[in-house]
């Protein structure tokens, strides 16, 4: 199978398999206990269908919108996502090029393997910086100082790791960070010849952003529930999300948020925008999905803070589907892996491609010719 045969998302994931080692691919495609949600994630969008118009006179339609006060060509975001230099040696710099050249939003992980200054010199695009809270107070401050002059677009503080989801896979293989060859997985390495060459000669494999505070994934391997578990604060709560909003002083996201009553809170605090998100179905297994709890979200406080559904999109109809019902924007983490991990940079331009045609057609095809036409009335629920 070759890049040219990739026409949907679910073709870069069966590329991505075939070319990276079980660990590696396991890690992206993996959820937590029995992957209910994460499948959820993406089935939900099942149960509501689209109501075209037709005769609507569609020769010029316009897919930008206004997304945390920056204008993206599409109403669609690139999740920020972590390890990506584990997946495809140029990592977070081929995500960054690729949402450039399309003009949409992406954001990096605090366990991003290139740092907040090297992306941020990549590229002038609308860029999101993704924090977990750390125990150490001083890895917090010096995370949202280096963001700040870097001129990052927004924060994203990610509410729902106070601990690890069990990750099964993960735990199968023993994937780590960095990744380790164990017995169990050696003849999988061995038998991706360029991933593991790619890999082995690299430059070394950082966590750059934890820099100076701690050496987890950086010089000493360890699993990502491993580091959830030990380095993240479980003490987490409303204050600390109303005093990280006060001392990054910008545009400010909580990623995460699943309830409307959340979502109020999110709103009180001054925040911009909610990630209606579950963390890819890697977090709490049996909750509900982003596009579920999308609508109810939207009645609670739409039109008082901006809202991105996020997960479980792999077509441009679900993008669809997620502004008819509300959403400022959807936004996705897979979607875009897969394509990264078969071909790098021309695999997440591919995919790119992709979504933007078929939100393009999509358009037309239910006689719309702006984002803003997506309304509720277009929708009807099984």
């Amino acid at each position: 199978m070759r890049l040219s045969d990739c026409h949907n998302i679910e073709d870069f994931r069966r590329l991505a398999k075939a070319r990276l080692p079980w660990p590696v691919f396991d890690y992206i495609d993996g959820a937590a206990d029995d992957e209910i949600t994460k499948a959820r994630n993406t089935a939900a969008f099942d149960s509501v269908d689209l109501v075209p118009d037709v005769l609507a006179g569609v020769a010029d339609i316009d897919t930008s919108c206004t997304i945390m006060g920056r204008k993206s060509a599409l109403p669609l975001m690139l999740s920020p996502t972590a390890l990506q230099r584990a997946f495809h040696r140029d990592g977070e710099r081929a995500v960054a090029k690729a949402a450039e050249k399309f003009g949409v939003w992406f954001g990096i992980s605090s366990l991003a393997t290139h740092s907040i200054e090297e992306v941020a010199a990549l590229t002038s695009g609308p860029k999101l910086f993704q924090l977990y809270v750390h125990k150490d107070k001083g890895l917090n401050a010096s995370m949202i100082e280096r963001c700040q002059a870097s001129r990052f677009d927004a924060l994203a503080l990610t509410v729902d790791t106070i601990v690890s989801g069990k990750r099964e896979r993960c735990l199968r293989s023993g994937f780590t960070t960095p990744p380790r060859f164990s017995a169990s997985s050696l003849w999988s390495y061995a038998t991706r010849p360029y991933w593991t060459l790619n890999y082995v000669f690299s430059p070394k494999f950082r966590l750059p952003n934890l820099d100076g505070h701690v050496q987890e994934g950086t010089g000493k391997a360890v699993s990502i529930q491993d580091y959830f578990n030990t380095m993240l604060d479980t003490g987490m709560d409303w204050d600390t999300a109303a005093k990280i909003r006060q001392d990054w002083g910008g545009t400010f996201c909580l990623k995460g948020v699943m309830s409307a009553a959340d979502a109020r809170r999110a709103v009180e605090i001054g925040a911009d925008a909610i990630m209606i998100s579950n963390h890819g179905g890697r977090q709490l297994d049996g909750s509900r999905s982003p596009f579920d709890q999308l609508s109810e979200i939207v009645d609670a406080v739409g039109g008082e803070i901006e809202i991105i559904c996020d997960g479980g999109v792999r077509r441009g109809t679900h993008v669809l589907k997620s502004l008819c019902t509300g959403a400022t924007a959807a936004s996705g983490g897979r979607l875009y892996l897969y394509a990264l991990a078969a071909a790098g940079q021309e695999g997440v331009e591919r995919a790119l491609v992709i979504l933007r045609d078929e939100i393009e057609r999509g358009m037309r095809l239910m006689g719309v010719t702006s984002v803003e036409q997506l309304t509720r009335e277009r929708l009807r629920w099984r």
